[in-house]
């Protein structure tokens, strides 16, 4: 079996039990791309998850022949991480057969290929993503785009960071009107302002240390330690600039709301 279809149709036809349905679900879909790359397609059926691309260190072909083989099966892949040498060739590729959205001006970049027909979902939730400063927007990009390919609503504020608190407010105000469900954080520097939003709000708070610091703790060192540290309950921290994993658990925790 390795199709959804027709696990289904087993399941209703009584064929199999939906304990062997479920171990079914969970190991099908597994896409071999060339010499050591396996892929899991069916992360999208399991986990509400769609199977993301980490390009920064795969050479420019073998992320065209990955998403080539993603695209055959789905309507939209995310890549993360993208340079220059795989965007001009991904630009060269795909541009002709799909829509290519760019997250930024400048690399790193997030990339989202997207089949001309395809309908994102109708979001019933939103989440919320604030920057403590400008240099913290490509990791937030990585957030947004995750959570809106699940099926989530997102309200992004960018440069509201403790050297001017008083920014801050107004972006809080606007989350509480849109009713956020979760609100994720990106901070370099000390990383303070995940703390500082964390006491101020009724939600879950994900933190994101960004590697936008320097010095003595820079690369995010600081941010990461001050993060973790942090008194204020309700607040959870990935790693650093880890904008995917923020995203996708602020959509897991949007979408198992009411």
């Amino acid at each position: 079996m390795n199709d959804l279809e027709e696990i289904l149709r087993k399941v209703k036809e009584g064929e199999i039990d939906i304990e062997d349905a479920i171990k079914t679900i969970n190991l099908f879909g597994l896409d071999f791309v060339g010499e050591g790359v396996k892929m899991d397609t069916s992360r999208q059926i399991r986990r509400g998850i769609p199977e993301i691309v980490f390009a920064e260190r795969k050479r420019p072909q073998m992320v065209v022949d990955i998403v080539s083989s993603i695209m055959e099966t789905q309507q939209i892949c995310l890549l993360s991480r993208v340079l220059d040498k795989h965007l001009s060739l991904l630009k060269k590729q795909f541009t002709p057969t799909y829509d290519l959205d760019f997250s930024s001006d400048s690399e790193p970049y997030t990339v989202t290929v997207k089949r001309k027909d395809y309908s994102p979902p109708e979001p019933r939730q939103n989440i919320g993503i604030l920057t403590a400063g400008s240099s913290d927007i490509p990791v937030a990009e990585e957030a947004e785009a995750i959570a809106r390919i699940m099926g989530v609503g997102v309200i992004s504020y960018h440069d509201v960071g403790i050297a001017g608190v008083h920014r801050l407010f107004t972006p809080l105000k606007e989350l509480v009107k849109y009713n956020v469900k979760v609100v994720i954080v990106v901070a370099g520097m000390e990383g303070a302002l995940p703390a500082i939003v964390s006491g101020l709000v009724r939600v879950p708070v994900i933190g994101v240390p960004a590697s936008t610091g320097y010095g003595y703790g820079g690369k995010g060192v600081a941010a990461l330690m001050s993060m973790l540290q942090s008194c204020s309950p309700g607040l959870v921290v990935v790693n650093i600039d880890n904008g995917i994993n923020a995203g996708a658990t602020a959509a897991l925790i949007a979408k198992q709301s009411k």
